[in-house]
């Protein structure tokens, strides 16, 4: 999505136009998987002073209508994606934290249909996948 398309996605998800979202938007499209602290540096770095909580607003108000998506792996902070609506998973290094998205899984794949839904009416399975990125690996003794 290309910056002029960001208004046009802001007012698709009757959310105002302002330049708080415009730069929140930018920064989690330019790169996937930031953490907010990382999404407030860029944000400053656009628009100057803006504080912690408006960006925190603007993200949760960016999630509520999804326009982006936020992720929180077991003991890892929030990051937020714009890759949003394809129910795509994630694999996490141990060592350092890359995140890298992992397309659904394609054909059969058991994990990801519930032996029992309780009554659920279930409309997404969240799988991450835990490992070690090549640059650890390489790293690491031998």
């Amino acid at each position: 999505m290309h910056a002029p398309d960001f208004a046009s996605a802001l007012r698709g998800a009757s959310l105002r136009v302002t330049r708080p979202r415009l730069a929140v938007l930018a920064a989690v499209h330019a790169e996937p998987h930031l953490d907010t602290d990382t999404v407030i540096g860029r944000v400053r770095e656009d628009l100057g002073a803006v504080s912690h909580q408006a960006v925190y607003d603007v993200l949760r108000a960016l999630t509520d209508a999804g326009l982006v998506r936020r992720i929180q792996p077991a003991g890892a902070t929030a990051r937020y994606e714009a890759r949003v609506g394809d129910n795509h998973h994630h694999v996490v290094c141990r060592g350092c934290g890359e995140i890298a998205d992992v397309d659904c899984a394609v054909g059969a794949a058991p994990c990801l249909a519930p032996s029992h839904d309780h009554g659920f009416s279930i409309d997404e399975a969240e799988v991450v996948y835990w490992g070690t990125c090549p640059r650890c690996a390489a790293a690491a003794p031998a």
